[in-house]
């Protein structure tokens, strides 16, 4: 190994001693816990959430699930090459995209389920227009945004026209999609972008890096983020805001996952698995916000009561790691897929 640079190391002594001494402000000015203002409620009931559907035609490894607005459209992304779009009524396929890169990390439907966006390894965004058909009867590339200088790990729509990436460059970029031209590009994480998630309202959004931070960026405001918040001591795989707009659950190969609430500008719980050998990969809460399920990479979904930081179970079903969850804007189910070259559909 290379010997270890004294003003590097230096640099970062003095960021851990400063985060140590935000955290240690931060506690000091906690009134309460969220366990002891839960402790007159009663118990969540246990979901009895079961696999509705099982969904297969990939090839290989699954690694991004995304939802349309309808709750009933679902796009997948494998390292096959391929998107497929899925009727999760019927559990039938809609429509199969081939890429050119089979290397595809993260996936996308638009609102309104005209668009669905993918990339990966190839350090594009690709948009394809699912109304349309080229010569072959596949979904017409609408765009290619290129520009990265890592790897895409994370997309999500703001409607037809807009949306925004995370990728391995540490930068997160707004694009607008109709000019293929960035609006924006938002600084701040120190390592790659892994996950984001869009606030209800989408004046912000929330993004989770392999520095080990969460980083909340306004877009109407790209100068600087809002918000950071440590505590993980791992990369962190997973955001998701909170229905109310004013919390943010995370999920880490740290091997816990975790609250964070924006108001009071700190950790507020901290959801631990049975067993400490389960990481992380993503996570997701209920439309109630009562219920946090996160996708582990020990094969299985794990369930907690958000409010009492209890754990109520697991799902079993897939037969590998788990990489993707995403929650149906209705709360009706959500979905998981996995390196078995499954999707899955949960009804809650």
């Amino acid at each position: 190994m290379p010997p270890k640079d004294p003003e590097t190391e230096k640099l970062k002594k003095e960021l851990q001693d400063a985060i140590a001494k935000v955290q240690e402000d931060q506690k000091s000015k906690a009134d309460t816990s969220l366990d002891s203002v839960a402790g007159d409620m009663g118990e969540a009931s246990k979901i009895r959430a079961s696999c509705k559907r099982m969904c297969k035609g990939h090839l290989n490894k699954v690694n991004s699930v995304h939802f349309s607005g309808d709750s009933r459209h679902l796009v997948s992304g494998s390292l096959d090459g391929k998107l497929i779009i899925w009727d999760i009524f019927t559990g039938n396929k809609t429509q199969i995209i081939p890429l050119l890169s089979s290397w595809v990390m993260s996936v996308a439907f638009s609102p309104s389920g005209n668009f669905v966006a993918s990339g990966g390894m190839d350090n594009q965004c690709t948009v394809h227009d699912i109304n349309n058909r080229d010569a072959t009867g596949a979904a017409k590339v609408a765009r290619e945004l290129m520009g990265y200088e890592g790897f895409l790990s994370s997309i999500r729509f703001l409607d037809d026209t807009n949306l925004i990436t995370g990728s391995g460059d540490m930068k997160v970029i707004h694009w607008d999609i109709s000019a293929g031209k960035k609006v924006t590009e938002f600084f701040g994480h120190s390592g790659d972008v892994a996950t984001m998630s869009l606030a209800p309202d989408q004046s912000c959004f929330v993004t989770g890096s392999v520095d080990r931070t969460i980083k909340v960026w306004d877009l109407r405001d790209s100068k600087t983020c809002k918000q950071s918040f440590w505590g993980h001591t791992s990369d962190v795989n997973s955001v998701y805001f909170h229905p109310s707009g004013q919390a943010i659950a995370s999920g880490s190969e740290d091997k816990t996952a975790r609250m964070w609430d924006m108001r009071s500008d700190q950790q507020i719980a901290e959801y631990k698995p049975p067993t400490a050998n389960s990481g992380f990969t993503s996570c997701g809460l209920s439309s109630s916000g009562r219920y946090i399920m996160c996708g582990s990479d020990d094969n299985t979904i794990h369930f907690w009561d958000t409010m009492k930081t209890t754990h109520q179970g697991t799902l079993q079903g897939h037969e590998n790691r788990i990489t993707s969850l995403a929650v149906a804007p209705s709360g009706i189910a959500f979905a998981s897929c996995s390196w078995d070259m499954t999707v899955r559909v949960w009804g809650l």
